[in-house]
């Protein structure tokens, strides 16, 4: 299998001096996060990143499809990081059904529904935040319910936000889970972020 650097374009003079310069910079693009993912995980999970046209899913292997699918929304490099979370965190048995066997509430969720829908996304959005940071993108938080009180709102929005960065410092603490660990390994060779990266990263300001 190529890997993420012999897969991507031929170096041209600006990459050269990437790679004698630590200090520049790599532009995000999602096809680099594609090849990169597909590099880790291929092999050892069956699993590809896909750019899909419509709402993420995540699709186990088929008749059709030999692979699992991590597809995210419009070729979006933010959608990508979000749906890789979710997959780093989803169990052996998880990963064999559609969307792991969840079911997503829509927009417009009561404060009840809301509460639940933040705890679970608490994992996955501090994944994401360490893998943004990774690779030196800003995260931002997403409590995805734009149409509800806007009060209820704003405050499960504080409560959510101060969640995350709890969460986010435990796995810089104690260790993120071995995919997600794979790949923010990866992530910091490829963007060359090992010294920008660090615990002074993960406080409310920077989400």
């Amino acid at each position: 299998m190529a890997t993420a650097e012999t897969a991507l374009a031929p170096m041209q003079t600006d990459e050269l001096n990437r790679t004698e310069n630590p200090q520049a910079k790599r532009e995000l693009k999602v096809e680099d996060l594609i090849v990169l993912f597909e590099d880790a995980f291929l092999a050892s999970e069956n699993t590809r990143l896909v750019a899909g046209g419509g709402d993420p899913e995540y699709l186990p292997a088929s008749k059709n499809t030999p692979y699992h699918q991590v597809i995210f929304a419009h070729g979006f490099y933010a959608s990508a990081l979000h749906e890789i979370s979710h997959w780093c965190i989803a169990g052996v048995e998880r990963r064999l059904l559609p969307d792991y066997g969840y079911w997503y509430e829509p927009d417009g969720r009561s404060a009840e529904r809301q509460r639940e829908f933040e705890q679970v996304e608490v994992k996955p959005q501090a994944i994401e935040w360490i893998l943004s940071e990774a690779c030196g993108r800003r995260f931002y938080i997403s409590t995805d319910n734009l149409d509800g009180d806007p009060v209820e709102v704003e405050a499960g929005r504080r409560q959510f936000t101060a969640a995350v960065v709890v969460q986010a410092n435990k796995y810089i603490e104690s260790g993120l889970p071995k995919r997600a660990e794979i790949l923010k390994q990866a992530l910091l060779d490829y963007y060359q972020r090992h010294l920008e990266f660090g615990t002074h990263l993960f406080v409310p300001e920077n989400i």
